[in-house]
């Protein structure tokens, strides 16, 4: 997702509307979710830990406008009318509804805020690695690729586990680790040892 940001106070000024408020109750940990999924490819945003080129830095983006003191829900309804209106070459209908909502009041909840952490919902990610990863095993490990640096369980950049050993340990738990057998599918729990192993390149 491309966003073509207009500045905030042109827009403020000519009290642009977005053909709806986006609701202030959004879910942020779901907007993060859809944003890494929908938008991270094109965006560059810390806290999602997304270096996508081909749209805004979204820090850089609002980082003006939020050290001038502009309310967070002027950021979100900035966030909102782009994604409704999209231009080329961002698609159009993205996201809608209350999908957009949240993924705007992500947004504006963390852009060009250092101290911004949203932990996303556990499960979260279907079969997407590193959203399964960083829902399910960030908060306990530390991990490169996902940008999680838990220090409960091991850090498995340097415990580079092999596939069985990963599986086992996802599976069953052990250690102090919960057993994910019954929280995530079979699918989810394969996919999520091939990730650790494939991208600390274990044994």
């Amino acid at each position: 997702m491309r966003l073509l940001l207009l500045p905030l106070a042109a827009l403020a000024l000519a009290g642009c509307g977005t053909g709806g408020l986006a609701a202030e109750n959004a879910d942020v940990s779901d907007g993060k979710v859809l944003f890494k999924k929908e938008c991270g490819s094109c965006h560059t945003l810390k806290e999602a830990g997304t270096a996508g080129r081909i749209g805004p830095n979204l820090d850089n983006a609002f980082a003006a406008d939020k050290e001038e003191g502009f309310d967070e829900s002027a950021i979100r309804e900035v966030v909102r009318h782009q994604i409704d209106y999209a231009a080329p070459p961002m698609p159009q209908e993205l996201v809608k509804g209350a999908d957009a909502d949240a993924v705007a009041a992500y947004v504006a909840a963390v852009a060009a805020n250092p101290k911004a952490k949203v932990t996303l919902p556990a499960g979260a990610g279907d079969n997407d690695p590193k959203l399964l990863f960083e829902s399910n095993c960030g908060s306990c490990h530390t991990l490169a690729d996902a940008g999680t640096s838990g220090k409960v369980g091991p850090n498995l950049d340097q415990a580079k586990p092999s596939l069985q050993k990963a599986t086992t340990q996802i599976t069953n738990g052990g250690g102090g680790m919960p057993a994910f057998k019954g929280q995530l599918t079979d699918e989810q729990i394969k996919t999520l040892a091939q990730y650790v192993v494939r991208v600390t390149k274990g044994g």
